[in-house]
């Protein structure tokens, strides 16, 4: 079933309550929010706001939620081409 996105930020699947007041800060308030944002671009923004306390783990925790799939479900494959699109941006995961 489909997340609606006016599903509160804190009520995602994948996102831990730290995550979820991190992406609240940065006005990201639901699921809509994120999805518009991307998985790149909200983890791009935490890391400039927040530093390392951001890891890839929320990266690939954003890009599965926006898939409506279980984080554990994202490949070996998947997360580099994440990594590699966070790199591309400018601002690359450690």
């Amino acid at each position: 079933m489909p997340i609606p996105a006016e599903t509160p930020i804190a009520e995602v699947p994948n996102l831990g309550p730290a995550t979820a007041r991190w992406l609240t800060e940065i006005d990201v308030l639901t699921y809509g929010d994120l999805v518009a944002l991307g998985a790149v671009e909200a983890y791009a923004r935490l890391r400039f706001r927040f530093g390392r306390q951001v890891t890839r783990n929320a990266l690939h925790a954003f890009e599965a939620a926006i898939r409506g799939a279980d984080w554990r479900a994202l490949t070996a494959a998947d997360k580099a081409a994440l990594d590699e699109a966070v790199a591309r941006r400018g601002r690359g995961p450690d």
